[in-house]
């Protein structure tokens, strides 16, 4: 492996691994979100849910000095600078304070993902350890749900003025099957975190428990009824299992060339709105879902942005236009629609800047070195074609956590002669076979 120059100096304001405490809190509050809300409102502590968020804004601190200022990265600077721009448009785009700071909160753990850029995940164990406990809890949660009315379930609370309800679906499913939300008060969102904490966790477990547990993660997923996360996690299964039976030293290009070809799955909505648009949606049918998302979720956002504002359709709307902060704090409610789809929604808020961001997200992976990012890539591509996945916070600071490795040494460096070298620690225990170099992060796990 090639040793380069400089070691990373140690951050000395924030360099307690302040990501990996603000992924732990985020991922605790929301995994367990019925619980903690319910719990919070009723013994009136409320303020403790917005705990993850004030972390959070350490992260943000956290992202500017180190990959700005150390790492001296041109596009993370125009990424910063391009989210508060979007923060400003959006607050004159919907028209209330209590809807940017909405807007504002919401992209709080995008910050939180960036900040793993110079670091693999798999070198948090405590963090590692925090994600598998995760993953069995939310397996139970869903099953107790089976069997027992959670009391979370349709309670009511206030947030920033708004009235929000436990339990409420995102899914036009069709069929009146049950929907099983289990602790995290919502049946997508439950499915979600089975689904991502099994995959970070099954990185370092053998090929059986992975087939053992996937199997019962794969009925718990089942029962929440999202289907997009139960062939997600299905495909995941199948080429982990083909991944693991190639020779040792094809295995880690392999996780990078499957990573690399799941971005294609962007272009799915496009490819659906083609073929199937103006299909007629069957209430309770198995298709009823998909074809609404191509009749309307993935088309009305343009036609009600060109009619409002229509340069958005090149500069986009703002950070939170035709998402929750639009839907429950703007006047321009009456024109919100679901988005379902994470690479719509996020280019409706931020225009064409967002795809030259992927492009260098795109390009970034020919040098990434890290199991977990790639892994993540790949089931968050997926997973996105149709879920917005800005809320809970989890789901955005994950895509986020995927796509780090853009504002990363290894990649300024890639981009620019004058870039800060590093040196890197040497390569960690040998994932079954996968021998890739991993970029460490400062101070202790």
């Amino acid at each position: 492996m090639t040793i380069l120059a400089l070691n990373r100096p140690k951050m000395t304001l924030i360099s307690l691994n302040i990501e990996a405490i603000a992924l732990g809190v985020y991922l605790i509050r929301d995994a367990f979100g019925g619980v903690i809300r319910y719990y919070t409102s009723i013994y009136h502590l409320n303020p403790l849910w917005y705990v993850p968020d004030g972390v959070a804004l350490l992260c943000l601190a956290q992202f500017f000095v180190h990959c700005i200022l150390r790492n001296r990265s041109t596009l993370a600077l125009l990424v910063f600078v391009q989210i508060m721009l979007s923060l400003v448009l959006g607050y004159f785009m919907l028209g209330t304070m209590n809807a940017a700071i909405s807007a504002f909160k919401m992209m709080l753990p995008v910050f939180v993902g960036f900040c793993f850029c110079d670091s693999s995940l798999g070198s948090y164990r405590k963090l590692l350890s925090v994600i598998a406990v995760t993953f069995y809890l939310s397996m139970i949660g869903v099953l107790l749900t089976k069997f027992y009315l959670m009391p979370w379930v349709g309670y009511k609370y206030e947030s920033f003025g708004a009235v929000r309800e436990a339990g409420r679906l995102w899914w036009a499913y069709g069929g009146d099957d049950q929907r099983l939300m289990g602790f995290a008060a919502d049946n997508t969102m439950a499915a979600f975190f089975i689904l991502v904490s099994f995959a970070i966790t099954s990185i370092r477990k053998s090929t059986t428990w992975c087939l053992l547990f996937g199997s019962i993660a794969i009925y718990a997923i089942k029962l929440t009824t999202s289907k997009t996360t139960m062939i997600v996690l299905v495909l995941y299964l199948l080429l982990l299992v083909f991944v693991r039976m190639l020779p040792e030293k094809s295995r880690f290009p392999a996780i990078r060339t499957i990573a690399q070809w799941s971005f294609a799955s962007i272009f799915a909505p496009f490819f659906m709105i083609v073929i199937a648009s103006g299909t007629a949606a069957v209430p309770h049918s198995t298709l009823f879902s998909i074809v609404d998302r191509i009749n309307n979720s993935w088309q009305k956002p343009f036609i009600y942005l060109s009619q409002l504002m229509p340069v958005g359709l090149v500069t986009g709307c703002g950070a939170g236009c035709f998402n929750y902060p639009q839907q429950l704090f703007s006047p321009l409610a009456p024109f919100w629609v679901p988005v379902d789809n994470f690479y719509i929604g996020t280019y409706l808020m931020f225009g064409l800047p967002f795809v030259a961001f992927m492009v260098m997200v795109f390009r970034a992976t020919f040098g990434a070195t890290d199991v977990y990012k790639l892994t993540l890539l790949f089931v968050v591509n997926l997973f996105t074609i149709t879920v917005l996945n800005y809320g809970p916070a989890s789901g955005l600071l994950i895509i986020a956590l995927s796509f780090s490795e853009v504002f990363s040494r290894r990649a300024t460096s890639a981009r620019g002669a004058d870039a800060v070298p590093i040196v890197m620690r040497p390569p960690m225990r040998p994932v079954d076979g996968f021998r890739p170099d991993l970029p460490a992060a400062s101070g202790s796990r």
